[in-house]
């Protein structure tokens, strides 16, 4: 079955139906908060018991979220599709929610974020799904304002399914050149379906010796093999291990390269945020 990202834009393929589906499904549920449990992992938030404020990018009708909540963090979700966080809101998701385009721009003050995550979303981005869409403005605008809201060395999260190699590396091109540092860690390499790839991302330098290490690396392998979400076709043969050994020469050649950026401070209270 075609993955969803090439059926129909994400505010017309998550209609009120498919919204409602996607939320009750038991698998659906059970994998969304393992990706969002390793997201939050790879965040590598400070563990010093405060709580802090999050972006959850394309947060649907709130199941990522809930990760975020459990773990007693804050958090703004935003989502193309109205469907979606009407769902959300029926379940009483602790977090803010926003209707956004995330391609034009995520809207948000400077430095106000201390993370972002985004569970299989980002790769809506590299599809043009109207005739006004131009993938490479779009990533741009998604970058550079993600770029700007995080705070000074916050990270971002981004879990993707891209469709082929040249999907990847413009993910990778449009978040370097936002002057972010980083790159994408890969779960269970050798697994067909179990695999997974994370876009990660500090808002500023970062070493490469720094970038958290890839579970299933060694070789193991997932003890639950068939550990696909819906968006992920049955042929999906991304970032292949000759991707890897790609993606860690660009590390090692472009990733140290940053835009320096002047991000105002942010101070936040728990009763009240101001973000906008």
């Amino acid at each position: 079955m075609p993955r969803p990202e090439v059926q129909a834009p994400p505010e017309i393929f998550y209609n009120e139906s498919e919204a409602r589906k996607y939320t009750t499904s038991s698998r659906i549920i059970e994998i969304q908060a393992r990706i969002s449990e390793r997201a939050l992992e790879l965040l590598a938030l400070p563990d010093d018991g405060v709580p802090k404020m999050l972006l959850d990018i394309g947060c649907g009708s709130g199941l990522s979220g809930e990760t975020l909540t459990e773990h007693g963090h804050h958090w703004i979700g935003c989502d193309i599709s109205q469907s979606m966080l009407d769902v959300a809101l029926e379940r009483e998701t602790e977090g803010d929610l926003l209707l956004a385009d995330m391609g034009e721009g995520l809207g948000l003050r400077p430095g106000v974020m201390d993370g972002a995550i985004s569970i299989s979303a980002v790769q809506w981005l590299c599809n043009a799904d109207k005739s006004s869409h131009e993938p490479r403005l779009r990533l741009k605008a998604f970058f550079g304002s993600l770029y700007r809201c995080l705070a000074r060395g916050a990270r971002a999260v981004l879990q993707f399914y891209a469709d082929n190699v040249k999907q990847t590396e413009m993910l990778v091109s449009f978040a370097m050149k936002a002057g972010f540092a980083g790159g994408v860690v890969i779960d269970w390499p050798h697994s067909s379906k179990a695999k997974k790839s994370y876009l990660v991302l500090t808002c500023g330098t970062s070493s490469i010796a720094s970038l958290p290490k890839g579970k299933g690396e060694d070789g193991e392998m997932c003890s639950s093999d068939d550990d696909d979400d819906g968006d992920e076709s049955n042929d999906d043969q991304t970032v292949s291990s000759l991707l890897t050994r790609y993606v860690f020469c660009l590390y090692i050649l472009s990733f140290t390269a940053f835009n320096l950026c002047v991000l105002s401070t942010a101070s936040f209270h728990l009763d009240q945020w101001n973000y906008m």
